[in-house]
């Protein structure tokens, strides 16, 4: 189960220039953490925000598990705290509020303990030109491999 993918947002790499990349702790409750171990959860349409002094996961959505009944169930879609040392809260709320920056989540994993960890990344937007150029370059490496494959 170490170092397994639970769920990942390949559209992140599309849409944004990835920087720098962490690695943060979510504060689950029970009932999420049974949900996550059924692989069950969705960090496409998420995002990180900075509420106050800390660093939150917004829109990601882990579904309610079924044995949990009512009562002890949780909201699909509540905000979460993400759990980073205060140096990495403070770079990452640096970046944000001066630079611009967006906290994109990129993968949800289990760590070797056990764990579940969020990979974030500090992005930055691209617009339609640098998306049809870096579509653009990908088709050349993928035609280029395909001619030293052939001729080689």
């Amino acid at each position: 189960m170490a170092g397994k993918t639970i769920a990942e947002n390949r559209r992140a790499r599309f849409d944004y220039f990835l920087e720098q990349t962490f690695e943060a702790g979510i504060a689950l409750t029970g009932s999420e953490v049974k949900s996550l171990r059924n692989g069950r959860a969705n960090i496409a349409e998420s995002y990180a925000a900075v509420e106050g002094d800390e660093i939150v996961l917004i829109n990601a959505d882990i579904p309610p598990y079924a044995q949990a009944g009512p009562f002890f169930n949780h909201e699909p879609r509540r905000p979460r705290k993400l759990l980073l040392k205060r140096k990495e809260i403070d770079r990452l709320i640096g970046a944000v509020q001066r630079e611009g920056r967006t906290i994109v989540p990129t993968r949800l994993y289990w760590s070797d303990k056990g764990l579940a960890k969020l990979e974030i990344s500090l992005a930055k937007g691209k617009k339609t030109h640098d998306k049809r150029e870096t579509a653009a370059e990908r088709d050349w490496q993928r035609d280029k491999a395909r001619l030293l494959r052939d001729k080689g």
